[in-house]
């Protein structure tokens, strides 16, 4: 089957246009520790070749699956704002190009390193239609900084914010990061005061994850990475959230905080398990229940790309893993899953009725509770929420 054609299962799925669009800029001028996303360093890279082809394949894309309205974009990488000022004007064209009709309150986000924002750049983000950064910052303490890899430091997250401020930027994130080699509850708190003193409308806090193929990883099989134990770490999460409530923050993720109407609505469709297209190098799409995923090296991205879609893997999503990723990731909200919603994607299927088992279960344990139109974590849910969405895995499927 050509790779730019839908498959049949696909086919027989009412379609809906997307109304989210994921784009994937994999250069950075460095790999964080941590780091195992699709992402290379800048120094001898075809920039330009990669966004010539990121062009061809928004073309491709748009050909098979026409848009509709697009409410949100969002830019991730590796580290988008590497690019040049005339870099960043000739990607934002092509994204516009592609993707004309934006409603009047898109949202269009765009991550950043401290350190790789400079008032030109900022403008030309500005004038291309970014209205949202996402600034990486992960901590307020420079050791621990120099520890994950990162290379910028607290002066370097002052300066970019302050540019941003200057380009007419006021939708502004950072992300932080907790559960860090060597961090202490107290090195946590500090740095959440100083995230505060920004008085930014949306912070992210995540706690680390030592993936494959990272140096952490295998620092951690050396025993040479000096994690927090789990109780400092369970102490951390407690103060995130306690902080943030007494700021005026509104938790409406396990790890995301706004101060209201400034929710991240490009991470929400997600959340939601609801469409979107993926573009570029390594980026994953989910569209009319086929999910892709793309060639991750560049140039085998660019060569790609010249000939159709560049696609590393395609397959249809069946109805019952979709019912499971719908629970696994809705409930990370915490509005919680809506039994509406779930009828809306499942063709006027029974939240309750499907998932009566699981549903029981974690009732009974107080880690979830009933909403007027669905469920959600319940406090103690928000502590044990692997536990949780572990309840749903393989639910459906295991029946098959």
């Amino acid at each position: 089957m050509p790779a730019n054609q839908p498959s049949p299962e696909q086919a027989s799925i009412p379609a809906r246009a997307p109304r989210a669009v994921y784009i994937h800029i994999p250069f950075c001028t460095n790999k964080c520790h941590y780091c195992d996303f699709n992402s290379y360093v800048l120094k001898g890279q075809p920039v330009m070749d990669y966004l010539r082809a990121m062009e061809q394949e928004m073309a491709y894309t748009v050909e098979q699956y026409p848009p509709g309205v697009i409410d949100t974009i969002f830019v991730g990488g590796g580290t988008p704002t590497v690019l040049t000022p005339d870099q960043m004007s000739y990607f934002l064209e092509s994204v516009r190009k592609a993707f004309p009709n934006w409603s009047p309150s898109i949202e269009f986000s765009m991550e950043s390193n401290p350190g790789t924002t400079d008032l030109d750049k900022l403008r030309a983000m500005r004038d291309g239609g970014v209205n949202r950064i996402s600034f990486g910052v992960q901590s307020f303490n420079n050791d621990l900084l120099h520890g994950i890899g990162r290379i910028h430091n607290t002066d370097d997250v002052y300066r970019s914010i302050e540019n941003a401020h200057k380009a007419g930027f006021s939708n502004m994130s950072i992300d932080l990061m907790f559960g860090l080699p060597n961090q202490t509850v107290e090195m946590l708190d500090h740095s959440v005061t100083k995230a505060l003193e920004l008085n930014l409308p949306h912070l992210s806090i995540y706690s680390l994850k030592v993936e494959e193929n990272t140096l952490f990883h295998a620092m951690y099989h050396r025993n040479e990475l000096p994690l927090p134990s789990e109780e400092d770490e369970l102490d951390m999460y407690m103060l995130i959230m306690d902080r943030m409530k007494a700021a005026g923050y509104e938790q409406y993720e396990i790890s995301n905080f706004a101060k209201p109407g400034y929710e991240s609505r490009h991470n929400t469709v997600y959340w939601r398990n609801e469409d979107y297209y993926g573009i570029g190098a390594g980026a994953h799409g989910y569209v009319n229940r086929g999910r892709h995923l793309n060639i991750k090296g560049v140039n085998p991205y660019v060569e790609a790309c010249k000939q159709s879609l560049p696609r590393l893997d395609s397959f249809t999503i069946e109805e019952s893993e979709a019912m499971e990723d719908f629970m696994m990731v809705g409930l990370r909200l915490l509005e919680g899953v809506s039994s509406t919603r779930f009828a809306s994607q499942f063709n006027g299927a029974l939240l309750d009725k499907v998932f009566s088992d699981p549903i029981r279960r974690l009732l009974k344990q107080g880690l979830i509770e009933a909403t007027d139109d669905g469920y959600r974590l319940t406090e103690q849910g928000l502590l044990f929420g692997n536990n949780v969405f572990g309840e749903f895995v393989g639910t459906l499927t295991a029946k098959e």
